[in-house]
């Protein structure tokens, strides 16, 4: 038995000492039936990558407007606050809350019949007194003759004569105190004094209105021609005022209810300090906004025509990208490889960017796809939807 097992254990320890020698053996004699490991994964090595997919865009070449943009607000030219200069029963209300007036229209009526009874009663005071120095002038004349022959004493002339005088100056009074009541009259009818809107009715008809009333009738405010009070950095105001000299500049406007331009106006103050807070002066632009387009108090997003940039290069703006070294753009070379040019990026125009330098016009750019993008890696290029 135990030389039955000793001759086991020498095959075995045989058969391990052929396979460890096999196994460390070099592979150029090494038997194919281990396999050749080195050769397989060379394979795997040589085997492309697939092309990233990108999304492209072509520089083009084209005129592009600097403007100079602010953010600002529609004024009014006018706003008029409507109060009685009398104090009466407000009558009758002549317009509706949101009415077109112009200079002059009636608004109001107060109740007229107590303003035309003081007329009457100054008017029949100034009869009087006017028939009074009818009289003394009268008397003055039949007393000089009578004081000249001795029949009238000197002093009952001087007192005509001083009555006289009093009775004029009391006529100059009286006719005051009568075109007073006339004013006053004429006041019961209130009248627009601008051209304008009328805003909410504030004090209806049977209420009693004073001149001195805090609260008015309503509020009529200038919507033709308005205003557009917009800021810009501090660094352009000699410019402006440059040209405004020389013309006036011409400034378009657009609105939160339409980004399309609204209107155009003409600018026509720069004031004559910089907000030390912001570092921004402020502009007065004018509109005639015939067609009521502005609404004062409305945000608006000014813009002013500076100078034009001939035969600029632009790309989507989506395709400029930054890292720690500055701007780039990926550019796609006619074998579909890409190339990773740092450029200079100018003034925006809409959706695309001006390239100053590092991309000329006609040549393909990556606008989409940028993150998987080495140098010189192929891409499926895949044109931007317009």
């Amino acid at each position: 038995m135990g030389k039955h097992m000793s001759g086991r254990t020498l095959g075995a320890l045989a058969l391990i000492s052929f396979v460890a020698a096999v196994f460390f053996a070099p592979t150029s004699w090494r038997p194919s039936f281990f396999g050749d490991s080195s050769s397989t994964s060379g394979k795997s090595a040589k085997k492309a990558e697939p092309p990233a997919p990108v999304r492209i865009a072509i520089a083009v070449e084209r005129t592009v407007p600097i403007y100079l943009d602010g953010v600002g607000t529609v004024k009014a030219r006018s706003t008029v606050a409507i109060k009685s200069r009398i104090e009466g029963q407000l009558f009758e209300a002549l317009v509706e809350e949101g009415q077109t007036v112009h200079k002059g229209d009636e608004l109001f009526r107060l109740d007229p019949r107590p303003l035309k009874a003081r007329l009457k009663e100054v008017e029949a005071i100034l009869a009087r007194d006017r028939a009074t120095h009818a009289k003394a002038v009268a008397d003055v004349a039949r007393l000089t003759g009578l004081s000249a022959k001795g029949y009238s004493p000197k002093v009952l002339l001087e007192d005509t004569l001083t009555l006289v005088d009093t009775s004029a100056a009391t006529i100059r009074a009286t006719e005051a105190v009568v075109e007073l009541a006339k004013l006053n009259l004429d006041y019961a009818t209130i009248r627009s004094p601008i051209d304008g809107r009328v805003g909410s009715i504030l004090i209806t008809p049977g209420n009693i209105v004073a001149p001195n009333d805090v609260q008015p009738l309503l509020v009529i405010t200038e919507i033709k021609p308005v205003y557009v009070s917009f800021s810009v950095p501090e660094q352009f105001v000699d410019e402006l005022r440059r040209r405004m000299a020389a013309d006036q500049l011409t400034v378009d406007v657009s609105t939160q209810a339409s980004t399309m331009t609204a209107t155009s106006g003409k600018l026509f103050f720069v004031n004559n300090e910089v907000d030390a807070s912001t570092g921004t002066v402020q502009l007065l632009a004018t509109f005639d906004n015939e067609d009521e387009r502005l609404t004062p108090g409305q945000f608006a997003r000014a813009r002013i025509l500076m100078s034009t940039l001939e035969n600029a290069v632009l790309t989507p703006s989506r395709a400029v990208q930054i890292n720690q070294k500055g701007h780039f753009i990926w550019v796609v070379k006619a074998d579909n490889s890409v190339e990773l040019r740092a450029v200079t990026p100018g003034v925006n125009d809409g959706d695309d960017t001006v390239i100053a330098s590092g991309v000329k016009a006609g040549e393909t750019v990556v606008t989409d796809g940028q993150l998987r993008l080495v140098p010189d890696i192929l891409v499926d290029p895949q044109k931007m939807a317009p």
